[in-house]
């Protein structure tokens, strides 16, 4: 017999920022849309669970990205030839698969690939010009066209089984638990070194932001924790594959006591949200307000349920 699915309670840094960012979008995206997958699911929450997995054209080009690396690291981890061509015309054919399944809002009635269902841009008809669309493909050309004439390709082949630890696992693997908390935490690459320094690595094709430390900080203890790596041992970095820059994220006991307790206060507001911590049972929607800040909702996919589409709109001819 299958396990049902529960809405456990859990963290990641980006439940964190959703929280933070606002607290409707916070409540539709964990909680509203619970459901929304079943055949019988309300109409209601069918729609949030389907603008739920809609992204933006940005983190799509990221998105894209981050498969065709994953791809070319199992690849070199399984002794297989990568041809740098080959990875750009398959990511190429792969966003002309997606602009065409997202255009038609394929993802109302069918499935289709994990990492992609639909793009916000297509489900609110926004003016995007096809020079728009263009050098979204032109950010993912230059990310692949970067990665491959850098360090990591050769270092990558250079690995021996033993030093290989992770490449994007993927939600289903990449947990621990902090204070009780099952904690998402998924590096895009994690190595050992010769001399057995593990690193975790996470490629960025947008520019540096505050909250890329902290995401890697979680990173670091994930290694410690899964591993059983001393914590003093662990690098870690941040690499912007558009910009050509890598940044060392720095990794001791007093970042990471900052870390463990920025995430002590973010577990107890969220959990200061729900009616019954117990059952992660939220308090009505009433409890979650919209934000104030319009600029959030102009990317959020969620506008139309909150009733902010019309607000959006006339922002965006503004």
């Amino acid at each position: 017999m299958r396990r049902a699915f529960t809405n456990d309670f859990s963290w990641s840094k980006s439940r964190h920022e959703k929280f933070q960012e606002c607290l409707r979008s916070y409540y539709f995206f964990y909680y509203g849309s619970w459901g929304g997958w079943e055949s019988g699911a309300p109409q209601d929450v069918r729609e949030l669970y389907v603008l739920k997995k809609l992204g933006n054209r940005y983190a799509w080009a990221g998105s894209v990205v981050h498969d065709a690396i994953k791809d070319a690291l199992l690849d070199w981890r399984a002794g297989r030839t990568v041809d740098p061509a080959q990875v750009e015309a398959r990511a190429h054919k792969l966003m002309r698969e997606d602009f065409k399944h997202s255009s038609t809002k394929g993802y109302w009635t069918q499935k289709y690939r994990k990492t992609f269902s639909g793009l916000v841009e297509h489900e609110y008809g926004e003016p995007v010009s096809d020079e728009a669309w263009k050098q979204n493909w032109e950010t993912v050309r230059s990310a692949l066209g970067w990665f491959f004439g850098s360090r990591w390709p050769e270092l990558a082949r250079g690995l021996k089984p033993a030093q290989w630890l992770e490449v994007d696992a993927g939600a289903d693997f990449s947990t621990f638990t902090l204070e009780g908390v099952k904690v998402f935490a998924i590096p895009d690459f994690a190595y050992l070194e010769a001399d057995g320094t593990p690193v975790v690595v996470d490629w960025k094709t947008g520019k540096a932001r505050d909250g890329y430390d902290e995401q890697v900080l979680g990173y670091a203890l994930y290694v410690t924790q899964r591993y059983r790596q001393p914590l003093e041992k662990v690098r870690a970095s941040l690499v912007y594959l558009n910009d050509g820059v890598e940044h060392a994220v720095h990794v001791d006991r007093d970042a990471m006591e900052g870390f463990k307790a920025r995430f002590a206060t973010s577990v107890a507001r969220m959990r200061e949200m729900l009616a019954d911590p117990t059952s992660n049972t939220p308090k009505d929607v009433s409890a979650f307000p919209q934000t104030e800040d319009l600029t959030a909702c102009v990317r959020c996919a969620f506008r139309r349920p909150c009733g902010r589409e019309a607000a959006v709109a006339a922002t965006k001819v503004a």
